[in-house]
């Protein structure tokens, strides 16, 4: 059996979190930016910490598994 849950997990908060794609935190010009397709490498840092934090709640603390076969 092949467990899909930990792949599945990591691309839904990879395209959710990468930086300037829903939003960017920190912005530019403010502290929350929505949809403005730009980066910043204070941007990446910081969305960086929030995928390893979720990935890590997801995967670790509550298990989520997604069997096939």
């Amino acid at each position: 059996m092949a467990d899909w849950g930990p792949v599945v997990i990591a691309v839904v908060l990879f395209v959710l979190l990468s930086p300037g794609l829903l939003f960017q935190l920190p912005g530019r010009s403010r502290v929350v930016e929505f949809g403005n397709m730009q980066t910043s490498g204070v941007s990446i840092l910081v969305h960086t910490i929030i995928f390893f934090g979720l990935i890590t709640i997801f995967l670790i603390a509550i298990g989520v598994h997604i069997n096939t076969g």
